[in-house]
């Protein structure tokens, strides 16, 4: 059967708008919106049969029920809900009516037409919108992760011909979250990364009092913090601020103990940002902003604006890192005995059981780290300075102290004197992820 015998089939049905009727072929000959396939058809019928043609569209089409004319009334309806919100990405999204999904089943049936043929009322819809609400806005689809989502409830709005505009409820706005991407270094010490909440507490600041009723939390001193500041509480307010968003989170790659400093080439991180209303900023500028507001505990470098993708890379970035480390001995230690020590732990491999001062929180494992390079000098014979580059999740501390045998070999072992570590630094976080070491790579990507 030719096309135009199959197109007379869906026609003589009932009466159907050109663009359901151009739908079913939506295969063939591209280049044409389904409406202008659906008239040619017609066209093509008539002068094949020497008919008389009528430009006109069935007052009313009995399978989208007249939808396929509002596709300008939606699109300015979407506009109309995403005034406010700045963004360069879109989708959109529509609920099928299941009236007009049956229709479509049945037209495509009773033309004797394979159910799949041609394409979707749902795809056409969206598709024929969004072009309509790019041009409004003047934006750009994105069909992976877009700026904004607006999902179309076809059902919820009143039936085409009947009185009343499309409602705000039938047009449900999704708006995505963006992100920042950079590299901190924490300047002082006893600052967690993130909100430490008292566990005490847990978090409110307070406790039942001896004679009823509620007191300041004496673990916390009611802050409901056991630390007064973070790294998050340091970076993302202004970030926020400058997105005008309702929450920030920080994603950090890792994290250093809350007693060691972050030094040298700095921790990557990304904050992200809920429901912004601004997403182009200044990086730059917002830079100096987080810099300032940290007042010397917390330095950032290297913002940038990133992708939703950076958080996954941030969180699972297997990077090995670089400790500073001042040690003390509880006895004398000679410089020959120090030098022989870090030669048997350089290259070495270290079986750790989880350390005793995060067992608590932490499930008890055996992990197997190595030690790619070590140095160490004497300050004197009991204290000495020691810098490491291991394999991400060493417990350097642990390779110190030995951690009463759950860490072998260690330098304590290997030196028959106890040791322990009385100052960290991280001085490098290096991932084989180009985008951490080169803020330029991450530019072009965003």
């Amino acid at each position: 059967m030719t096309i135009l015998e199959d197109a007379r089939r869906v026609a003589e049905n009932g009466p159907v708008c050109d663009s359901c009727l151009g739908r079913c072929f939506a295969d063939r000959s591209f280049g044409l919106t389904n409406d202008e396939r659906g008239r040619s058809l017609r066209v093509a019928a008539a002068l094949e049969d020497d008919d008389p043609f009528d430009p006109t569209d069935p007052e009313t089409c009995w399978v989208c029920e007249g939808e396929s004319q509002r596709f300008d009334e939606w699109a300015r309806k979407v506009a109309d809900s995403l005034e406010g919100w700045n963004f360069a990405t879109y989708q959109v999204g529509t609920r099928t009516p299941p009236l007009i999904e049956e229709n479509e089943a049945l037209l495509r049936e009773s033309a004797d037409l394979p159910e799949d043929a041609g394409e979707s009322f749902k795809s056409e819809f969206n598709r024929e919108v969004g072009k309509r609400v790019g041009r409004l806005t003047g934006t750009e689809v994105d069909f992976e992760r877009p700026d904004v989502l607006a999902l179309l409830n076809v059902e919820a709005a009143p039936r085409a011909g009947e009185e009343g505009e499309i409602s705000d409820h039938a047009v449900e706005v999704q708006i995505n979250s963006a992100f920042v991407y950079g590299r901190y270094e924490k300047l002082k010490r006893d600052i967690p990364q993130t909100e430490w909440p008292c566990r005490e507490c847990g978090g409110s600041g307070k406790q039942l009092a001896e004679g009823g009723g509620e007191e300041p939390c004496d673990h916390c001193g009611g802050s409901g913090y056991l630390y007064d500041e973070s790294v998050e509480q340091l970076t993302t307010p202004p970030v926020l601020e400058a997105m005008d968003g309702e929450e920030a989170l920080f994603h950090g790659a890792g994290r250093e103990d809350v007693d060691a400093k972050m030094l040298g080439t700095g921790r990557p991180f990304v904050i992200e940002v809920k429901r912004p209303r601004t997403r182009s900023v200044d990086t730059d500028a917002l830079q100096r902003e987080i810099n300032e507001f940290a007042d010397g505990k917390v330095e950032v470098t290297d913002l940038a604006l990133a992708t939703h993708e950076m958080v996954e890379r941030v969180k699972e970035l297997d990077a090995s890192k670089t400790y500073r480390m001042d040690v003390a001995f509880e006895d004398d230690v000679t410089e020959q005995a120090l030098e022989a020590a870090i030669e048997e732990l350089r290259g070495a491999t270290v079986e750790q059981d989880t350390p005793q001062r995060v067992d608590h929180r932490r499930a008890s494992l055996t992990r197997t780290r190595s030690v790619y390079d070590i140095d160490g000098h004497l300050e004197d014979t009991r204290t000495g300075e020691l810098e490491v580059h291991g394999e991400g999740g060493l417990y350097v501390k642990e390779l110190v102290s030995g951690d009463d045998g759950r860490t072998t070999p260690s330098l304590a072992g290997l030196l028959g004197v106890g040791a322990e570590v009385t100052a960290l630094d991280v001085v490098a976080v290096e991932g084989e992820d180009e985008a951490f070491d080169d803020p330029e790579y991450l530019k072009e990507a965003v």
